[in-house]
């Protein structure tokens, strides 16, 4: 298995980031991770953020990007300049709000999302799509909306993220979904699920994610990037995130 490199995306720590978002990079930093995908700034600029995460020995692995921002070609291009600025070579369209998850809307999207994700492989940045679990339930044509998102788009122009905890939750196979999409899949956030009725989000190697048979995808797929993301915790935070990367370490996924 080789050294994929490992980031956390940094909605796990969002009240921390609020209080100290620089405090926190550094805390991210100390745990060992090798980067960090963002979900904002924490109010600085992006050559600020830069200089931050270089002090820290951290890289820029992508950043959740708004699809209000994506489709907003002013935006977008701001959005690609703090990549720039960044270093970073990725964006990502995290979410999608309840009003625009109609069939019609999902139809609409695929324009979005190729015109968006055009301009951005011209400008050496790829855009993809992270999942949740609503976009697994099926469509009239007996598709669900993510396979529909992924035919329909320029397989150059579009990549995905696949959450895999939403998948497991959604009654899906993450390792299937990373074999039909073999090659669109530079980013995976790395998950697990609790075994109990609740399906609450668990560190990872504590629940029933099939995680090796993810990992041991890394090759084939082309991941650049596992990134670990913990929507909510029992624990802090921090030791959520830790024991995670502790987990990625003994799996080997991290060298020591």
């Amino acid at each position: 298995m080789s050294n994929i490199p490992v980031a956390v995306q940094m909605f796990t720590l969002r009240e921390a980031s609020q209080k100290d978002f620089t405090g926190t990079l550094e805390k991210v930093a100390n745990i060992g991770f090798n980067g960090v995908e963002f979900a904002g700034y924490g109010g600085m600029s992006s050559r600020d953020v830069r200089k931050t995460i270089d002090q820290l020995g951290l890289e820029a692995a992508s950043s959740h990007i708004p699809l209000t921002a994506i489709e907003s070609e002013g935006e977008l291009k701001q959005v690609i300049q703090d990549q720039h600025n960044l270093g970073s070579r990725h964006i990502v369209c995290p979410f999608l709000p309840e009003d625009r998850r109609t069939e019609k809307d999902y139809q609409e999207l695929v324009d979005i999302l190729n015109k968006a994700g055009h301009i951005c492989r011209e400008e050496g940045i790829t855009l993809s799509y992270h999942n949740h679990d609503f976009e697994l339930a099926k469509m009239k044509d007996g598709r669900t909306p993510l396979e529909l998102l992924l035919e329909e788009t320029n397989p150059d122009w579009v990549k995905a993220e696949f959450d895999i905890y939403w998948l497991t939750k959604a009654g899906e196979s993450p390792g299937q979904w990373l074999e039909k999409y073999r090659g669109r899949t530079p980013l995976v956030h790395l998950k697990d699920m609790t075994n109990d009725e609740e399906q609450f989000f668990a560190e990872l190697g504590t629940g029933g994610v099939d995680l090796s048979d993810v990992l041991n995808r890394g090759d084939n797929n082309q991941v650049e990037w596992w990134i670990v993301e913990q929507d909510q915790s029992r624990k802090s935070p921090f030791e959520s995130i830790k024991e995670s990367y502790q987990y990625l370490k003994e799996q080997k996924v991290i060298s020591i």
